[in-house]
């Protein structure tokens, strides 16, 4: 009975306590959502809160066949007849803004180059491309002059969210992708403000999440996290309690809506150690 109660979330009320996890789906070709993602969103509209799938920022960002995208006008297009069939049977839908750093195969990248990611250690995993699954290969780093341009792709995001017509965004800081490889010290070997220290690796999330609060304010901003997920990349922390009670203080002070946590593993990888997931609870407020 406690799950059909409302509960608020931030600055809205949601009419149930259940949500639709986002799952990478697929069904974008060209990265532009159609009629078949309106549909299948719109099934769900019952669930409080539907989250749609990882949504890139940038060219750059979109590193999954077929997942959808959101930099231009088309991708805003997509999105709208998502957003609008969802509404019209009463549900409320968030947008994950996804950007998979060092996780993208050169068959992907627009210019046919290597990607970035924090530090130039390769990548492992493999990615699916238009000639099958292919393993990734050695990112060039991200300099420090580029990293406005990031944080700028986000806020540009942000607003084409906004326009779509979305109730809430999320911040994709977990699994593995862009903001995720620069928390870890498996991934980010760094040695400028953005490396080194957890507050120092927690420095692009913050900047990413304060840009994103100021198109959408903090009661309609959430981040994801995901610390023991190695997910199917193979990306770890040497010491993840320290790391994440840092960023989960970080976010606490940002003031966001709300906290989306991947406890354990999500691929066939098992979760990389305990976690006192309850710890993190009590963080954040």
């Amino acid at each position: 009975a406690e799950l059909s109660q409302p509960i608020q979330l931030g600055g809205m009320t949601l009419k149930n306590r259940i949500v639709m996890s986002p799952m990478t789906r697929g069904r974008s070709p060209g990265g532009v959502p159609n009629a078949l993602n309106a549909e299948y969103y719109a099934q769900r509209a019952e669930a409080g809160l539907v989250f749609a799938e990882s949504t890139a920022i940038s060219p750059e960002g979109a590193g999954i066949l077929d997942s959808p995208n959101i930099f231009n006008a088309e991708h805003l297009a997509g999105w709208k007849l998502v957003t609008s069939e969802v509404h019209r049977r009463g549900g409320r839908i968030v947008l994950q803004l996804f950007h998979c750093g060092h996780n993208l195969h050169p068959l992907l990248h627009p210019r046919g180059e290597v990607p970035f990611g924090p530090s130039a250690i390769p990548a492992r995993g493999l990615m699916r491309t238009p000639q099958g699954r292919l393993p990734l290969e050695t990112p060039r780093e991200l300099r420090v002059d580029e990293i406005p341009g990031v944080i700028a792709e986000y806020v540009r995001a942000a607003e084409l969210a906004m326009e779509a017509g979305f109730d809430l965004v999320e911040v994709h800081s977990g699994n593995a992708y862009l903001l995720d490889q620069f928390l870890r010290d498996s991934t980010n070997k760094r040695t400028d403000a953005y490396g080194g220290s957890p507050e120092n690796r927690r420095r692009l999330l913050m900047q990413v999440t304060e840009a994103v609060i100021g198109v959408w304010g903090r009661e309609r901003v959430g981040v994801r996290i995901s610390p023991t997920n190695p997910s199917t990349y193979e990306i770890t922390d040497s010491d993840p309690e320290t790391l994440f009670t840092c960023v989960v203080e970080g976010l606490q002070q940002l003031g966001i809506a709300f906290l989306d946590v991947v406890e354990g593993g999500t691929g066939d990888t098992p979760a990389q150690c305990p976690f006192d997931f309850g710890k993190l609870r009590k963080i954040f407020k």
